[in-house]
């Protein structure tokens, strides 16, 4: 009995090691990204070599955080992965079918502004944010 309480905990610390490493590599990704779009602007005034170098440390920051994402969700119970791989799919979806037809609109002048990436980055984050939210309602 004791043998199984120790490899739960040992479970939950890894669930937890592995979340902390997510959102650490996400934070250190949303900041380069910060630097990569306003460093060019603001701090260093078109200086083409550093932007090229702030573009890559964000990109090795985004594999990173990629890996930690898979690390993430190999240390999941089943349940906890299958919420994610629904949720995720789910993003996946909305964001190939609504993208593809934001594009559309803006090639064929239907819309006034340009379609930006930020606004389907928030759309599919919206989406998984929701379907979590309603997976884990769901199986719980």
């Amino acid at each position: 009995m004791e043998e199984k309480v120790k490899e739960s905990g040992d479970w939950a610390a890894r669930v937890n090691r592995n979340t902390l490493r997510l959102g650490y590599c996400t934070g250190a990704w949303l900041v380069t990204t910060a630097l990569a779009t306003f460093g060019p602007q603001f701090i260093w005034h078109d200086n083409t070599l550093l932007t090229a170098s702030a573009i890559f440390i964000n990109l090795a920051i985004g594999l990173a955080t990629i890996l930690a994402n898979k690390h993430h969700l190999q240390s999941l119970d089943e349940m906890q992965q299958k919420i994610q791989l629904e949720a995720m799919a789910l993003s996946l979806g909305v964001g190939f079918v609504c993208g593809l037809s934001y594009s559309l609109l803006d090639q064929s002048n239907l819309m006034a502004a340009d379609a930006e990436i930020s606004h389907l980055i928030l759309l599919m984050g919206l989406t998984y944010l929701a379907g979590t939210v309603i997976g884990n309602r769901r199986y719980r």
